[in-house]
């Protein structure tokens, strides 16, 4: 029987963890899940509530001009949402893949270079990953974009969330990348492209947010 002191569940996905044992793993001292699957996760949350106020809007009479825009982006949230989802758990499986790498032997010439590959496949993994998260949170944010000034108003809030929550996602996926880019493969073709396109994603995500935010306190009042 279990306690508030029992260390956290490691089993299971991320998905199918409580709220509770989700915080538990990440505040926990194993190096997984980490900030990498918790950014995925924050953009799978915003996707959740760009859904939600589809859902709100969708049917409802009064936004019958609107209605096939607001299912779609409903329709592309909620795939998002499961992308985002299993990003975050091959964004831990990846870390795994580094540490697994590390462990290797290296006694010989023929072990340090098997190592050596073992761990330059692993780092652009490491780094794929994350740039993968910030692409798709960035697609979350583009709903919330486009649903902030279209949704019903009483949840209109919550389109500002989404869009909130999207942005983290991307520039918390972005500095996973980031940290991993020293350890690349010199001609690993993402140490050459990660880098400007993880600007943009940044620099996107800010002004994305901001223009989402704008709309919704418009509509606020």
């Amino acid at each position: 029987m279990s306690d508030a002191t029992s260390a956290p569940d490691a089993g299971g996905t991320l998905a199918d963890a409580t709220v509770r044992d989700l915080t538990a793993r990440l505040s926990s001292s194993a190096p997984v899940p980490g900030g990498g699957s918790a950014a995925a996760i924050a953009g799978a949350m915003g996707a959740s509530l760009v859904a939600m106020v589809a859902e709100l809007t969708a049917g409802r009479p009064d936004y019958a001009a609107v209605d096939a825009d607001v299912r779609a982006i409903g329709a592309d949230a909620a795939s998002l949402r499961e992308r985002l989802l299993e990003l975050a758990e091959l964004d831990s499986a990846a870390f795994d893949g580094v540490m697994a790498a590390r462990r290797l032997p290296k006694s010989s010439d023929e072990e340090r270079a098997r190592r050596k590959e073992a761990m330059g496949a692993s780092f652009v993994t490491a780094a794929e990953v994350p740039l993968e998260t910030a692409r798709t949170a960035t697609r979350v944010l583009a709903l919330a974009a486009r649903i902030a000034p279209l949704g019903n108003p009483n949840a209109i809030s919550d389109a500002g969330v989404a869009a909130q929550l999207a942005s983290a996602a991307v520039r918390g996926a972005a500095l996973n990348v980031r940290i991993n880019l020293p350890y690349l493969p010199a001609d690993a073709a993402i140490a050459r492209s990660a880098p400007d396109e993880v600007g943009r994603l940044e620099s996107g995500a800010v002004t994305a947010e901001r223009a989402t935010l704008d709309d919704v306190m418009r509509r606020l009042g």
